[in-house]
């Protein structure tokens, strides 16, 4: 076995690449994956999108990825499950409204026209069950939700479909280097030689650069997720509402609720995945303080569930060739968003790979910006 191009990790991102790769002619693509595909994070994601966000880069992903969200099924011949029902972000004090409305203003410079602020009586009208004192908050009817694994399942099917290969249950072990290049990867004690690598293994990602003696400023940050019991006292068609102050925000999905609130710690912490039942209680509690409909809705403690984030440190994506192996190209470090921007990495991906100019500038996204102290300010304000 040979590949033009080997992806390391078969999960959502890695299967847009290869999707896209193959649309552009390249199709000598093997995907590895030690699991399943999709099994790591992807499987775990609460599949919302937006595109609120606090920088334009940001933003201008999430448009590129909103249109090709659109075009899913026209394109990949799936339904990726996009369903514009809204974000909307609640902020309690002037300060926390004054982030929302430079964010809104930047916003729709970057063409996302239909983002705006409300005023105390619209919140209402658009979530009539979030109760409290609020200054104002920021609501975009076009952001919503995705379902993250027919997504994949598009994106993978697509790729094998047109000449890519998959390989599961099989950890990629090392590569070969020769004058500063990979020229094999070495999987289950063989050696398969490849022109080009690309790291698209999520929170994984720096141990698998590591291998290659290349860098990629990637950590796990563990994500909790608590599952009401079936109930009808949120409709999944309400918008997903954040509290800014916390981070505290809540959907409806398949006729249960969401709910999730950000926990503090070193996003270095171990690949650990398990609930913790405090955490569900504090959940609960802060929930039904915050939406008293709720108190009717019980936590479905075995169903909930953990996943983790790839943190990068400005919690920008890495995109590109590494800059210190040739031919090492990351895709990782999506900081939590690498579902919903996955449409768009994948395809910018794809042009970088080719040689292409990409479709968007993604110079910030460069992975080696943090040794040439070029990092984004600001990434993580929304």
């Amino acid at each position: 076995m040979t590949a033009d191009v080997a992806i390391v990790g078969a999960g959502v991102l890695g299967a847009s690449i290869a999707w896209h790769l193959t649309a552009l002619g390249i199709r000598d693509i093997v995907l590895f994956d030690r699991g399943e595909p999709g099994q790591g994070s992807t499987a775990r994601a609460t599949g919302g999108f937006r595109a609120q966000f606090g920088t334009a880069l940001e933003v201008r992903l999430a448009l590129l990825a909103r249109e090709k969200l659109r075009r899913f099924r026209e394109e990949v011949g799936v339904d990726a499950g996009y369903e514009p029902h809204g974000y909307l972000w609640l902020a309690r004090t002037a300060a926390e409204l004054e982030t929302l409305r430079q964010a809104n203003g930047m916003q729709r410079e970057c063409g996302l026209a239909e983002a705006r602020i409300l005023d105390s009586a619209e919140i209402a009208r658009v979530n009539p069950a979030v109760r409290g004192e609020f200054a104002g908050g920021a609501y975009c009817p076009t952001d919503g939700f995705i379902r993250a694994l027919r997504i994949l399942d598009g994106y993978l099917s697509g790729a094998r479909k047109r000449g890519a290969r998959l390989r599961t249950g099989v950890a990629v072990e090392g590569f070969r280097l020769e004058r500063g290049k990979v020229t094999a990867l070495r999987v289950a004690g063989e050696e398969i030689p490849c022109g080009t690598v690309v790291i698209a293994s999520g929170a994984w990602s720096a141990a698998v650069a590591g291998m290659a003696g290349v860098l990629a400023p990637v950590s796990p940050l563990r994500r909790q997720v608590a599952l009401t019991e079936p109930t009808s006292v949120l409709p999944a068609s309400m918008p997903l509402t954040i509290f800014v102050e916390d981070g505290c925000h809540r959907r409806g999905r398949d006729g249960r609720v969401l709910l999730l609130l950000p926990t503090p710690g070193n996003p270095g912490e171990a690949f650990d995945t398990s609930v913790e039942p405090r955490w569900l209680d504090d959940i609960a509690r802060i929930a039904r303080e915050r939406v008293p409909v709720l108190a009717e809705a019980t936590i479905d403690r075995q169903g909930s569930w953990a996943g983790l984030y790839e943190m990068t440190p400005d919690h920008l994506p890495l995109l590109g060739f590494s800059g210190e192996v040739e031919n090492l190209f990351l895709a990782c470090g999506c900081s939590g968003h690498g579902v919903m921007f996955s449409p768009a990495l994948g395809q910018l991906g794809a042009e970088l790979l080719a040689g292409r100019t990409p479709s968007l500038d993604v110079e910030a996204l460069r992975p080696d910006r943090f040794r040439k102290g070029k990092a984004a300010p600001g990434a993580a304000l929304l």
